[in-house]
């Protein structure tokens, strides 16, 4: 790697998508963003902002038939800027890879065992890993002589004590197949729980955060010190808060009954918890705005839906400043955590013997800022932290590739 080689291409790629950023990590700006979606559909889409050179958004309907359509067409946008992939200044590309399971528990150059792991895994992460290891074969073929850096959701996560990450089943049959608590968006809870630390002028290893990243995936945890203890989901993204368009925490005798019952196949469960439930089979929408929408206009249906999504997240705020012991911060981040302040303030209502309050004023300031949004006097910080996972997953593989 050459001393002037300090751009990381961030690629994140699902079934149907690429979204991408290249980031010069001499400071950590970004020269150019984007999104493909669409792929293998009749028409697809491509919007690219090239931030480098402050031009506007690009954007263009054509059919790319596969990622590796997609993503030529990316590096086509990107040499257009002078932002190409034959850059002598690209010093590697970070890939956001769903699950790792217990082995990658830290980003990891990508080679061809690496490769063949990603894909052993894909029994457990059948929606996500596919996508991944696909995004990762292209860009390999793009640039076979570049490091490829996996870095991934799960890691940060497998520091949980195995009092956390065990289901309590049969140890055997756990084993051999791989079950237990992997937990995901593990880039956005070590982010998160890093700026938080900064937030109050002290290190990560003085100080224990619970964070809750709620955006249409959501998810809780417990950093204690820097290190995860405990998180919210589990074996899949499904377990754990109410979600968007998934159940969350759900009795799994509910599976028998509906496939006694309803005479429902496993797909169709499958897609039931997935994809119906959550705050779209609750109520119709996922969409946190048009919710407070339909509460403001007197919807019970839509109140019902928010009052069980607070409901669960208070039940793991409650939980994990069990398992914390002491508690520095609550912070809130994603989508939902970031822009809705109604969500906050019922999350920590009535929770004021255990030092947790919010400022009404300081609550419904809109900010991209990382802000404290509790009272001066609370015991206990609450703060707003946007999430940055694509800079965490630049400064992981950079770090790596250039130590």
């Amino acid at each position: 790697m050459t001393a002037n080689a300090t751009r990381v291409l961030v690629l994140n790629s699902g079934s149907s998508s690429v979204k991408y950023q290249l980031l010069d990590m001499a400071d950590g700006s970004r020269l150019a963003v984007g999104l493909v979606e669409r792929i293998g559909e009749t028409i697809s889409r491509l919007a690219h902002t090239p931030l480098a050179t402050g031009g506007a958004k690009r954007e263009r309907e054509e059919p790319f038939a596969d990622h590796a359509a997609a993503l030529n067409a990316v590096a086509a946008e990107l040499a257009a800027d002078g932002l190409g992939l034959d850059s002598p200044e690209l010093a590697a590309i970070g890939h956001r890879v769903v699950h790792g399971g217990k082995q990658f528990t830290e980003p990891t150059v990508i080679t061809d065992e690496v490769l063949a792991e990603i894909e052993r895994l894909i029994p457990v992460a059948p929606l996500h890993n596919p996508a991944n290891v696909t995004g990762i074969r292209t860009a390999q073929a793009l640039r076979p002589d570049l490091p490829q850096v996996a870095v991934f959701d799960t890691a940060f996560h497998t520091t949980m004590p195995e009092a956390a990450a065990r289901y309590a089943i049969d140890v055997e049959t756990a084993d051999a197949h791989r079950i237990r608590r992997y937990g995901f968006h593990g880039t956005s809870h070590a982010y998160v729980s890093r700026e938080t630390a900064k937030l109050l002028g002290k290190d990560p290893s003085e100080v224990n955060v619970i964070v809750l990243h709620l955006g249409n995936g959501a998810s809780a945890s417990a950093v204690r010190g820097g290190k995860c203890v405990d998180t919210s989901m589990g074996l899949t993204p499904l377990e754990g808060l109410v979600m968007g368009t998934r159940s969350g925490d759900t009795d799994p005798a509910v599976i028998f009954h509906l496939a006694r019952t309803a005479g429902m196949s496993v797909d169709e469960i499958d897609s039931l918890l997935n994809k119906k439930s959550g705050l779209i089979g609750l109520c119709g929408d996922n969409d946190m705005r048009e919710i407070r929408r339909r509460i403001d206009e007197g919807d019970e249906q839509a109140a019902l839906a928010f009052d069980i999504y607070v409901h669960r997240l208070k039940k793991y705020i409650g939980a994990y400043y069990a398992v914390l012991g002491k508690v520095d911060a609550v912070a809130f981040t994603a989508g939902v955590g970031e822009n809705a302040a109604p969500v906050r303030e019922a999350a920590v209502a009535g929770l004021e013997e255990l030092g947790l309050a919010v400022d009404a004023g300081l609550n419904g300031i809109r900010s991209d800022a990382a802000r404290l949004i509790s009272p001066e006097s609370a015991r206990v910080a609450v703060a707003v932290v946007p999430t940055d996972e694509e800079l965490e997953i630049a400064t992981q593989t950079y770090a790596l590739v250039s130590s």
